[in-house]
């Protein structure tokens, strides 16, 4: 990956409509070479997809919680099909500490988290964060040219 892939990288995350015109212009190249890159970049799985950013309250989704749960290890094998077929959540994270799992959600409702958070606890004890605001919402990775 050179200066020209690290260009292109970013201006993908800050939009990823921008049209090949466009990135063109701002890596000095022709649209078919930038589009020739960004392919690589995909086959390569540098870029793996293309996303909307969706603002979930207005979708009425007003809960967004982080759970931790403490799990065996040996339930791995039951808890991730489960929580891969969960809709309200957004990430779940392997993670070290005294907990095992760091699980991002969204719901619409306090009722509707709290029988999640029921459901969950089959696997273990779980502890629970509510998001009163985020002064730093998600972000992409900087990638330097160096």
């Amino acid at each position: 990956m050179d200066k020209i892939d690290a260009k292109l990288i970013t201006l993908l995350q800050e939009n990823a409509r921008y049209p090949l015109k466009y990135l063109a212009s701002q890596v000095f190249l022709s649209a078919p070479a930038v589009s020739s890159r960004i392919e690589k970049l995909e086959k390569q799985g540098i870029i793996q997809r293309y996303n909307a950013v969706i603002d979930k309250q207005k979708l009425g989704f007003h809960i967004t919680a982080f759970i931790n749960l403490e799990m065996k290890p040996n339930q791995k094998k039951e808890f991730y099909p489960f929580i891969q077929e969960c809709p309200n959540v957004l990430e779940c994270n392997c993670v070290t500490g005294s907990f095992s799992m760091l699980i991002k959600v969204a719901f619409p409702s306090t009722q509707e988290l709290d029988t999640f958070i029921g459901h969950l606890q089959y696997f273990g004890n779980t502890s629970t964060q509510i998001v009163f605001s985020t002064p730093v919402v998600h972000r992409e990775i900087r990638i330097t040219d160096e």
